[in-house]
């Protein structure tokens, strides 16, 4: 019984570590896609060749995190040169992320 118990006070404890790392993964993604959109600007890449530019760069996140750039483009694109040249956005995105 007492195994029992300690059995599934494990297993509770360690369902929030692993929903945690979860969306610490997620955001981390999200935030690579951003920062992909701001090198992307920063490179004077055509607002509307965006989505292609970042796709060609072969990168390391999975395919369904590709659905984003779309969304952030008008975003990062709306933003002054100089505000991008010193502002890291994934790092701004990642951590407004973690704190929802």
């Amino acid at each position: 019984m007492i195994r029992m118990f300690a059995a599934v006070v494990a297993l509770c404890a360690a369902t929030p570590l692993a929903a945690q790392s979860a969306k610490e993964t997620d955001c981390g993604y999200q935030a690579d896609v951003v920062a992909a959109v701001q090198a992307a600007r920063m490179e004077r890449v055509r607002e509307r060749q965006v989505v292609d530019h970042v796709a060609g760069t072969a990168p390391e996140w999975p395919e369904k995190y590709n659905a984003v750039v779309p969304l952030v483009t008008p975003w990062v694109y709306r933003m002054k040169m100089k505000e991008l040249k010193s502002a890291d956005l994934g790092e701004a995105w990642e951590e407004l992320c973690l704190q929802q």
